[in-house]
């Protein structure tokens, strides 16, 4: 189907259903709906960004409750305005749809917010090891933290440290050697830790690396030296993230409140827990009864070995969502990281890390044919899949699955290739045949593609997220910030995608760029797409949820490098505000 064909289909039976529907409305109440049930809000305003092409142009748009009920010319929605009715006219500010976030971790995120940031500028302040052994040090002081007390950070960039390296063990134990301390790398697929950590981990010089991951040692030894790699960082430390990190379910109901409100800042009104363990699904699904999420929150149980392969009722999967959750798929996890040189390709890296062969090419996360089999299961039985495939040899694997799967028949399943960073030609192709949807870690370019060149050489890192080469294809795709591996900051993943500048001032491939409003629909109706809510979501159109955001100026008339400073003034979700702008 072309790229933008489901969109007719999609505004065709909504206007057909709304013609019925108010067919029936007007038999019922004898009058025109619009003045017998004004609206509860009216935007006017010349830079609305409907993302529908039957509405391009579009002056007015009017809500009432949680829906969209009008769009079009200013003079035809007037009629929605009642005495009640709250009319905004925007002047110099944009409304656009509210984004959808194609692959998050919101779990990682309410952990994140009470951590400490050891991310590099612009994230976070850390520039050395040196800075970060002082804040964990002066963190212990300040905050009386009793010895054996767990201490940990997030976000540390090897690339960009000025030692040019990863914390170890020995520069953690300076900041302390009475608390176990844990650094999570930027990736998410990393940790460093000290040795009391280390201690408690049970990791020595006689514990083997696991499948899927490396314990790092310090060189001509055995002995760990505090840097893990993807299983052997997962094994470890998925005790302390389990739930979202959160034992006490007050702690944990404010957590998810938290970073609810904080994807809100951003415009995000659909956030994404991708890999969710069976303690997050039902801690989400227990807040939520209590009061209902401000936003939509979409959960992926994750797969990753025998154990976490639950039976298929016991995932939970629904179209629908319940008080603002709903169990939207499985999560598979087929490799590492390209940051963190975990990603697993067919060639070799150019710069690969420290010690390892001139052939390293990386490894797989999880075995091939448990990854076969389940995907089969699942597709069998109509529960979404979605697969971390960074590098093209995960990718193969993820393409493999879902083929085998599909067994020659055509199933609309829209599997979703998640960061496929280093997606080859002939990848994208096969996607396409087979009806799989590649959403890229678009943000890449900005925060590591100076990093990528090293790692893969220009050939390659001049494609990551090769997004333009999906666009000529008309392959469906979304784009991501993986959350908290980046903040969800939206417009800065439509910057990146657009100008695609390194933060050498770089242009990483500039034959892969898009246009403004191309990576908008990757936000958004795209996206919706992604998740089979195109029918809702993803669009200012009427009989569509009232998810909405409100830009303090027009993103589309701006330099690509100012696009990233636009302010986010409000977010509506369901009709309501979530969030406002002081």
């Amino acid at each position: 189907m072309p790229f933008f064909r489901y969109v007719d289909l999609v505004h065709a039976t909504l206007l057909a259903s709304l013609v019925v529907s108010l067919s029936i409305l007007g038999c019922m109440s004898g009058v025109d709906s619009p003045v017998r049930y004004p609206a509860d809000v009216v935007f006017y305003g010349e830079h609305i960004y409907t993302v529908e092409p039957s509405n391009a142009g579009a002056e007015a748009v009017a809500l009432r409750g949680a829906d969209i009920v009008a769009v079009g010319r200013r003079g035809d929605v007037e009629a929605w305005v009642g005495e009640s009715t709250r009319v905004v006219d925007l002047g110099e500010r944009a409304l656009v749809p509210g984004f959808i976030d194609a692959h998050g971790h919101l779990g990682m995120v309410m952990q994140m917010l009470d951590l400490l940031n050891a991310s590099s500028p612009p994230v976070g302040p850390m520039e050395s090891i040196e800075d970060i052994v002082s804040a964990f040090h002066a963190r212990i002081t300040e905050k009386r933290i009793p010895a054996g007390e767990f201490v940990m950070g997030y976000g540390y960039d090897d690339s960009l440290l000025a030692e040019g390296r990863h914390p170890n063990r020995d520069d953690l134990d300076r900041a302390s050697s009475d608390h176990p301390i844990v650094i999570l790398h930027v990736s998410g697929h990393l940790a460093t830790v000290n040795s009391a950590a280390l201690a408690i981990l049970g990791f020595d010089e006689t514990t083997e690396n696991p499948y899927g991951g490396v314990i790092r040692r310090r060189p001509g030894t055995l002995i760990p030296n505090g840097v893990l790699e993807e299983s052997a960082a997962h094994m470890g430390l998925a005790q302390m993230f389990e739930g979202g990190g959160q034992t006490d379910p007050t702690d944990f109901a404010r957590s998810v409140r938290r970073a609810i409100a904080y994807h809100a800042s951003y415009g995000v009104t659909t956030i994404q827990d991708g890999a969710s363990s069976p303690a997050m699904v039902q801690g989400l699904r227990a807040v939520a009864t209590r009061e209902p999420f401000a936003l939509d929150v979409a959960v992926f149980p994750a797969f990753r070995a025998e154990g976490e392969a639950a039976s298929l009722e016991a995932v939970g999967y629904s179209r629908d969502y319940q008080n603002g959750v709903r169990v939207a798929g499985v999560k598979f996890v087929l490799d590492g990281s390209p940051q963190g040189r975990t990603a697993w390709l067919t060639r070799p890296y150019e710069e690969g890390p420290p010690g390892v062969a001139a052939d390293y090419v990386a490894y797989p996360m999880v075995k091939p044919a448990f990854y076969k089999l389940h995907v089969k299961r699942l597709i069998d039985a109509g529960i979404p899949v979605i697969a971390h495939a960074n590098g093209d040899a995960a990718i193969d694997l993820m393409i493999e699955g879902v083929e085998d799967a599909l067994a020659g028949e055509e199933k609309d399943h829209r599997s979703v290739t998640i960061h496929a960073q280093l997606a080859r030609e002939d990848q994208l192709d096969a996607m396409k045949r087979l009806g799989i949807v590649p959403s890229f870690f678009a943000a890449h370019p900005f925060f590591w593609g100076d990093w990528h060149r090293l790692s893969f050489g220009d050939d390659r890192a001049m494609r990551i997220s090769p997004l333009r080469s999906a666009r000529d294809r008309e392959l469906p795709f979304t784009i991501h910030n993986d959350a908290p591996i980046v903040p969800p900051d939206i417009l800065r993943l439509i910057e990146v995608a657009v100008g695609r500048k390194t933060r050498k001032g770089v242009i990483l491939g500039e034959d892969q760029r898009l246009g403004f409003e191309e990576a908008l629909h990757a936000v958004t109706l795209g996206a919706a797409y992604q998740y089979f809510e195109e029918d809702r979501k993803g669009s200012i159109s009427v009989g569509k949820q009232a998810d909405l955001v409100i830009l303090e100026r027009d993103p589309g008339a701006l330099s690509v490098d100012e696009i990233g400073e636009v302010e986010i003034l409000e977010t509506i979700a369901r009709g309501r505000t979530v969030f406002a702008a002081p």
